[in-house]
């Protein structure tokens, strides 16, 4: 077992480091990220992801004696205070853990045959949520292309509920990423409204699929759309004139996830 650092300052230095892991410029800079809440440190766990620091109050450790039983990272008891200065939250849940973020060249596996394309997306709630449902519906990967925001946010982080340690989450150029793609006869759709799109449920796919959804406000970028083999669009059956792109993006990856 490690040992155990209390910790009762807002000025220990521990505590600056990890708030420094608030930003994205901290996170790249230490190569790390923190979660939060029960729920992501046990899925983190299970996940076996490298983990720095272990962090919790007493309350919870006192419901959660064995998650201290690490002999691969150091851990630390915090004050209940401190866990509130540490949370990006409301009401915080007592527990913490430091990942290390080990960055490999980001690479298209040939068994991917399933994938989703994101171009743009920048509302951390969207992103997390496509994630997980990317993984919910059986997808074999996530590819982050330019102006995507930081995946290890922590609104990202907490909105997919663990999922992207599920699937592979890279980031890529989808400009490259699609050739690559269709070398590999995997059809790559589009979403878009342009008079030669069709109705998603029109298209008769096999079990390869890369999906392209692009940025809340703008949509999939032109030059995308016109490398892509189809362009897919959701009709809307009463007067909203769209959808969010998250719930977009579950309706399309369940319906081409055969």
């Amino acid at each position: 077992m490690s040992a155990k650092h209390e910790i009762t300052s807002k000025q220990n230095q521990s505590i600056k480091e990890w708030r420094k892991l608030h930003t994205s410029k901290g996170r790249r800079k230490a190569r790390a990220f923190l979660i939060e809440g029960d729920h992501l440190v046990q899925e983190a766990l299970k996940a076996g992801l490298p983990l720095q620091a272990l962090m919790a109050t007493p309350a919870y450790l006192g419901d959660h004696e064995e998650l201290f039983d690490q002999d691969h990272c150091d851990t630390y008891l915090l004050t209940p205070g401190l866990a509130q200065y540490l949370s990006q939250t409301q009401q915080d849940q007592g527990v913490f853990a430091v990942v290390e973020s080990k960055q490999k060249p980001a690479s298209l596996d040939p068994s991917w045959h399933r994938l989703l394309l994101l171009d743009a997306i920048q509302d951390p709630g969207n992103l997390g949520t496509m994630i997980r449902t990317a993984d919910a519906a059986g997808f074999d990967a996530v590819i982050l292309g330019q102006g995507c925001v930081d995946p290890y946010n922590d609104k990202v982080l907490r909105a997919t509920q663990g999922s992207i340690w599920h699937l592979p989450v890279i980031h890529y150029d989808l400009e490259a990423a699609i050739p690559a793609l269709q070398a590999t006869k995997i059809p790559v759709l589009a979403t878009a409204l342009h008079k030669d799109a069709q109705i998603y449920s029109d298209l008769k796919l096999d079990d390869k699929v890369a999906l392209i959804m692009g940025n809340e406000g703008a949509g999939v970028a032109g030059d995308l759309i016109q490398a892509a083999d189809h362009s897919v669009y959701i009709p809307m059956l009463g007067q909203a004139e769209s959808l969010n792109v998250a719930v977009a993006t579950g309706i399309l990856l369940f319906h081409f996830n055969h």
